[in-house]
């Protein structure tokens, strides 16, 4: 039985139209003569969706019972049993109600495909679980549904369904996506535009991944090895040696003058693991690689050049970046190095030859220097044991003279050659090896005490001798080389093993240090920070320690490796060797990690704490408002009435009275509400309805809710004002307060003033109490100091409900004069306002 094809819509952003473009596809097939259903269509309410959907057969739907409350899912059964060509299937990531056939419906479309129904479905980018935690980074929600990548990356056709964030926000403006209660939420929320441009990033990158694959999987189906340049991929090989970072510097320059240039790096380590790369190097390297944007490889390979073209050709590369040869003119001259022989099999791809600073040019003579692998002491040893070892060999056998030939001479030479050569290595055995035959020649060759040969066979002899010695010599060498690499490294390995163990295991730091102090054999140890305030004289904290006497600052230690730019290890003892030093940097490495983990964890506590006090702060708020709201009321009510129930004419004094305390609770009842209301906001416990709102009318409201002295300030509005997208009321009751706090700080004879001007997108909202502005005029006193007026209640509620109907709201002071600019989307923008003001 064929397997089924399955075609998948994605989307960026839930409202794009995938199930519409699911049924304009369903209905295309079907006009073409296929046998499609509807397995399952959720049109969410929206009329053209579930318009589409006419005309298509559909399955009926299965109900299940879960906690007492039924559900409605597809009903695979009857659908497999209806065996149509093609079936229609919304929400691949749906989690099916416990009790149906499976967990996902991801399932039910696997089992659809496997009995050979085509099937077209659905899918947003927020859904994939690769992506999971990135979403929640960008949306602040964690996808509870979610589906494997490898679901999505099998199937057939994949097609993005995507619209631009501004066209998304007006189709949820006008209710097209979400119903009413549901739009200011959403557009305040997860529909912002910063959300909608970075989800529609993700779609678009992961769907050109999943392109690449596909050109990668038709490269290898149809055994095509050359380039297909694409997309320019810049490949740069890394020897680990310090030109490392001037070839990833001038690969990233190359690659920024090609937009959507992909930027590799390439590490080659040989195929037995012994390698004297220092890896403190490589990782500067791959975090100044990944800085500018690319990306880290290593592979392992006997040969470097074959590994290198190999992983070129299977990673499309169309260009790569080599530095130029370190060897000198001698080693060129015997062999080519591996920019010759990259260039030569690397066919199609453009190879950069990039000079630096440790590239072969210098005409200076430079000595050998001593095998990495036996260190100096042991090169040094064995060319003193040369030295002693052969003329000592060379007196014992012209005391054994009559006794041995030129043939047993050679032989006992050759086996000090060979010690010299496990000692020392391939140098000191080459000496050894031309030493051993001019005392060969010189003492046991006729004429003797000569260096002249008088046979033949001699001369032969002597050359095959040497010949033989060096390449014993060397063969030994390089094995005593590589017992000592073999053993350095598994040493190596076994310390930075259990180190990382102890790390993942969540060890304090000085447990850490103590492991590390006991396998260099220091002394003591301590991790120290830097005053990052200490600017002339740098001062220094000791984070954690472990031994005697442990160093306080970098100068009082014998060994020092820095951790990061605030942090280096100091330890005290005895001095360590080149590569000892390299694996305590790699120790070092270790410990900046854990002490960040130590440092966040500490931090988190401290927020868990905080942000127990501010629940407990905002919950004590609500308590007291609702507490307070209702003995507030029966005073307030109480004055109202005791005012009423005087008889006659109350004295000008006790009417003065009633009405300052009337205005008190009342007050005092506002500040309660403005409470609750700032609290409940910013426990998200205050629902937001944004839709186009005529302003004059939200401004006639609030005029009216501020009472008689509300009809004292002055309106300047353009007469043709667009809507503005906002909450009605909550941009009310914003403007009530603002308006409210103008009337208490301006003077009788200045009402304060609202004006609305249109600035691009945004509708300017500016209100001005009644105050003087650069200086007192005649005959007026300013009593009261205006930059208080930015921390009241009323602004900073103003200001909250501004920012949840992503607005703002700004204050300035002139003088004695203050002023408040709220600023909010407009539904049409336009250019400034115009005359036709009216007072």
């Amino acid at each position: 039985m064929a397997h089924g094809r399955l075609r998948i819509y994605l989307g960026a952003a839930p409202g794009v139209g995938k199930t519409y473009a699911m049924l304009v596809e369903g209905q295309r097939l079907r006009s073409l003569g296929a046998d499609v259903v509807v397995g399952f269509v959720e049109p969410h309410g929206r009329r053209p969706t579930a318009a589409m959907a006419d005309g298509l057969e559909t399955i009926p739907r299965c109900t299940l019972v879960h906690r007492g409350a039924a559900f409605t899912e597809m009903d695979l059964d009857a659908v497999l049993a209806r065996r149509p060509q093609v079936v229609l299937v919304d929400e691949l990531a749906h989690s099916n109600v416990p009790g149906a056939r499976n967990a996902k419906r991801w399932q039910d479309v696997e089992e659809c495909l496997d009995a050979g129904i085509d099937v077209v479905t659905t899918l947003n980018v927020q859904h994939l679980e690769s992506l999971n935690d990135v979403i929640r980074q960008i949306t602040g929600v964690r996808q509870r549904e979610t589906l494997p990548d490898e679901v999505a990356r099998h199937a057939d056709q994949i097609e993005l369904v995507d619209l631009p964030p501004e066209v998304l926000r007006r189709r949820m403006v006008h209710g097209d996506i979400y119903p009413p209660d549901r739009i200011e939420s959403a557009l305040t929320h997860y529909f912002r535009v910063g959300n909608l441009t970075a989800l529609r990033e993700l779609a678009l990158l992961w769907l050109a991944d999943r392109v690449e694959e596909g050109l990668q999987r038709y490269r290898a189906e149809h055994g095509i090895s050359a380039p297909w340049e694409t997309r320019e991929r810049i490949l740069v090989a890394l020897s680990g040696g310090a030109e490392g970072e001037t070839l990833i510097r001038r690969a990233a320059r190359i690659s920024a003058r090609t937009p959507g240039t992909e930027l590799l790096a390439l590490h080659v380590v040989p195929e037995d693991g012994l390698t004297g790369i220092d890896p403190v190097v490589l990782d500067a390297q791959r975090l100044l690689l990944e800085s500018l944007g690319g990306s880290y490889h290593q592979t392992t390979g006997e040969d470097v050049v074959d590994a290198l073209l190999q992983f070129a050709e299977a990673e499309n590369v169309t260009q790569i970046v080599l530095g130029a040869s370190r060897r000198g003119r001698l080693a060129s001259f015997l062999g080519a190095g591996v920019g010759e022989r990259t260039i030569k099999g690397s066919g199609r791809i453009d190879v950069h030859i990039v000079t630096h600073e440790e590239a072969a040019g210098s005409a200076a003579l430079r000595l050998p220097h001593p095998s990495r692998g036996m260190g100096p002491r042991r090169y040094w040893s064995a060319l003193a044991g040369a030295v002693v070892l052969l003329p000592l060999l060379a007196l014992l056998l012209t005391v054994l003279r009559g006794h041995l030939g030129l043939s047993s001479d050679l032989v006992v030479f050759l086996l000090a050659v060979v010690v010299v050569a496990l000692v020392g290595g391939l140098y000191p055995a080459l000496f050894a090896a031309v030493a051993a035959a001019l005392l060969a020649d010189y003492y046991f060759t006729a004429p003797v005490h000569s260096l002249a040969v008088e046979r033949a066979d001699e001369v032969t002899a002597l050359v095959v001798f040497v010949a033989t010695a060096a390449l014993v010599g060397t063969a030994a060498g390089a094995a005593a080389q590589r017992t000592h690499q073999a053993v350095r490294a598994t040493s190596e390995a076994r310390v930075l093993s259990r180190l990382a163990a102890a790390v993942m295991r969540g060890q304090d730091l000085p447990a850490l240090l103590e492991q590390i102090r006991e396998s260099f054999g220091l002394a003591s140890i301590s991790l120290l920070e830097r005053d990052p305030e200490a600017s002339f004289v740098p001062r220094w904290y000791v984070v954690a320690s472990a031994g005697e006497r442990p160093p306080e600052r970098p100068g009082a230690a014998d060994v020092e490796s820095p951790v990061g730019d605030r942090l280096t290890l100091a330890a005290r003892g005895s001095a360590l060797s080149t590569e000892d030093r390299r694996v305590l940097a790699a120790c070092a490495a270790e410990l900046g990690p854990a002490h960040a983990r130590g440092r966040i964890a500490g931090l988190s506590g401290g927020a868990d704490v905080l942000a127990d006090a501010e629940r407990t702060r905002a919950s004590l708020l609500l308590a007291a408002g609702r507490d307070l709201r209702a003995p507030l009321h029966t005073a307030e009510e109480s004055l109202l009435r005791l005012g009423r129930r005087r008889v006659g004419e109350p004295a000008p004094e006790e009417a003065q009275l009633l009405d300052t305390a009337r205005a008190a609770v009342h007050r005092a009842a506002q500040l309660v509400t403005d409470l609750d209301d700032l609290s409940r906001l910013h426990a998200g416990a205050l629902d937001l309805y944004l839709r186009p709102v005529d302003l004059s009318e939200v401004l006639g409201a609030a005029l009216d809710d501020l009472g008689p002295g509300g009809h004292s300030i002055v309106l300047r509005l353009p007469e043709r004002l667009p809507d503005v997208i906002a909450d009605a009321v909550l941009l009310t009751r914003a403007l009530t307060a603002l308006g409210a706090d103008a009337l208490r700080h301006s003077l009788p004879d200045r009402p304060p003033v609202f004006t609305a001007e249109v600035r691009g997108d945004r509708l300017e909202i500016r209100v001005e109490d009644g105050m003087p502005g650069r200086g007192p005029e005649p005959g007026i006193t300013a009593t009261r100091a205006s930059g208080s007026r930015g921390d009241s209640l009323a602004l900073r509620l103003s200001r909250d409900l501004a920012e949840a109907m992503d607005g703002s709201l700004e204050t300035a002071t002139e003088g004695a004069a203050f002023s408040v600019t709220l600023t909010l989307p407009s539904a049409a923008p336009g250019g400034s306002a115009t005359s036709g003001l009216a007072e």
